[in-house]
């Protein structure tokens, strides 16, 4: 790789990371620019750490097979032979193969460059070497870019990259030097995108779907709000302070399968969940028509409510406490937006139909129903013939009675 070729990649390497191309195609451009250049790579594998709720970091192959899949994303409790730093694995393998990696020894060491021959004698050096040598590799190189401190978020502190090839010959000492030169460029790139897409996982997950999305196009000034038409979804877990009180060893992971259930349910039928507020979600539905909306809303109901079921069956056959959902729905218009103050904002909901569908799921408990929807709810569309009604009854902080309905067991 000369000089021309050295410019023209790390150009293509910098405007690539700035319009966010995706990090496998990143990686198979560069892979298959550096072979037209010149050097004779074989196999890659390049991987960054991130942010998110499951995945610890992805890791991107190139000189696979087309059946292999480019990307892989790794666990947090499950290396998968990848080398995948700050892991804490339940699996004793797949913690051997991260301590015999090349890795975790550069790691220890302090190196950012590692190469091994790869022969017989060599092989079994560390975890990788022997699936590389069986593939027809003859020399490897491990690189570790490294960030410095105000750079790092979380566990992304690195960009980690493997490199092979199949030359008789291995690497020559100037195809070394290239690919310590070069692979800096493309560990930025990997880098930027990576920020970005962390970000947007950062604000769907903490923020909602919609919500984060909002906030990453730039609708973040304090009292900016507008109102939209929306179907308000307020729920809870039966029982929460007993259980707290009884077992409070068991309040998180309860109130985690019980949120997999519940919210898995609203995104499946086009709901945002704006808000976990202790055993408490607020979520809505919103589109073009209030019919569809409240139809989603009707959906994600009795979706919520089979996988609570499923759930509790599971966590009973293991001896596990159990609890059940109450659920609110309402109708109207809301504002969603930005209130707080200059240092701390939160994009919500607000007005008298997110108080009312508070009040109605409150109401379950006293007419031991779990699932209640207001009149408006009920009239929208053909929905009440779905519904039965469960009398009218004064809610707090609402002005009139308010006549309440619930799922009709034969409606359905």
């Amino acid at each position: 790789m000369n000089e021309s070729h050295f410019a023209e990649l790390s150009a293509w390497l910098a405007q690539a990371g700035l319009a966010g191309t995706p990090e496998t195609d990143i990686v198979s451009i560069f892979c298959d620019r550096c072979v037209a250049a010149g050097l004779p790579l074989g196999r890659a594998h390049v991987f960054i750490d991130t942010l998110h709720p499951i995945h610890e970091g992805r890791l991107f192959r190139w000189g696979y097979s087309p059946d292999e899949s480019p990307m892989h994303e790794y666990g947090r409790t499950s290396l998968e032979g990848f080398g995948a730093p700050g892991s804490v694995s339940l699996d004793t393998q797949a913690t051997n193969i991260w301590r015999r990696s090349a890795f975790n020894s550069m790691l220890q060491t302090g190196a950012s460059l590692l190469r091994r021959r790869l022969n017989a004698d060599t092989k079994d050096e560390f975890s990788l070497l022997p699936e590389w040598l069986a593939a027809g590799m003859t020399d490897y190189v491990a690189i570790i870019n490294r960030f410095a401190a105000d750079g790092v978020i979380g566990e992304m502190d690195a960009v980690y990259s493997s490199w092979g090839t199949r030359a008789p010959d291995g690497f020559n000492d100037g195809q070394i030097a290239a690919l310590k030169h070069i692979v800096p460029y493309l560990a930025l790139a990997i880098k930027s995108v990576s920020l970005a897409r962390m970000t947007r996982t950062l604000m769907e997950t903490y923020l909602g779907r919609d919500a984060g999305q909002r906030v990453l196009s730039g609708r973040i000034v304090r009292g900016i709000a507008e109102r939209i038409d929306a179907v308000v979804w307020f729920s809870d877990l039966r029982g929460f302070t007993r259980i707290t009180d009884s077992t409070p060893e068991q309040v998180i992971p309860l109130l985690n399968d019980y949120s997999d259930a519940i919210v898995s349910a609203i995104h499946e039928h086009a709901g945002d969940v704006l808000k976990l507020i202790g055993d408490g979600t607020l979520a809505i539905f919103t589109a073009e028509d209030r019919i569809h909306a409240c139809n989603s809303a009707l959906s994600a109901v009795i979706a919520a409510r089979r996988g609570v079921a499923e759930l509790k069956k599971r966590r009973a056959a293991d001896g596990k406490p159990v609890t059940d959902m109450y659920l609110g729905l309402h109708v109207g218009e809301v504002f969603y937006g930005n209130v707080g103050s200059r240092e701390r904002l939160d994009f919500t909901v607000l007005g008298p139909a997110v108080n009312e569908a508070s009040r109605i799921a409150a109401m379950c408990r006293s007419v031991d129903q779990p699932v209640l929807m207001s009149s408006a709810f009920a009239d929208v569309g053909d929905i009440r013939r779905r519904l039965v009604s469960v009398g009218r009854y004064a809610l707090r902080g609402v002005s009139h009675p308010q006549e309440l309905f619930t799922l009709d067991p034969e409606g359905w």
